[in-house]
């Protein structure tokens, strides 16, 4: 007995959420609650442990590799989660997992502007529009 409709136009929605899911490895929530929208991340270039000692990665997904290139340069959580095409509480997860590794450094953006002489308002402004198209 045949179905009454077509197995290949079938399309339940599912798709959208497994991935995520399956991304964070069933973490819903991010542990950390320091990473806003405009957290400033950068790919840290040598890791080292508490102890001085080189980090060793863990395993890595393809999403973690593609944070640590994009954020070779600095970047707000917003802009990494766009460039990912993942929601924002699925990019903070795999953040915090950067982070608590080592292999990134996270900063507020205030910290950052003051180190830097001043807030440049071109940028947050430019930061503000990119933030309007999410």
């Amino acid at each position: 007995m045949t179905p009454y409709w077509d197995e290949e136009e079938v399309d339940d929605g599912a798709d959208g959420m497994v991935r995520p899911y399956t991304i964070t490895r069933g973490r819903t929530a991010p542990e950390r609650d320091d990473l806003t929208l405009i957290t400033l991340l950068t790919t840290v270039q040598e890791p080292v442990d508490a102890y001085g000692a080189p980090v060793r990665p863990g395993r890595l997904q393809p999403e973690h590799r593609m944070i640590l290139d994009r954020c070779r340069r600095p970047a707000a959580v917003a802009e990494v989660a766009a460039d990912l095409d993942l929601p924002v509480s699925v990019t903070k997860i795999l953040l915090g997992d950067l982070v608590e590794q080592g292999l990134l450094s996270a900063r507020a953006p205030l910290s950052v502007a003051r180190a830097a002489g001043g807030a440049d308002r071109g940028l947050l402004a430019a930061v503000r529009e990119g933030l309007r198209r999410l």
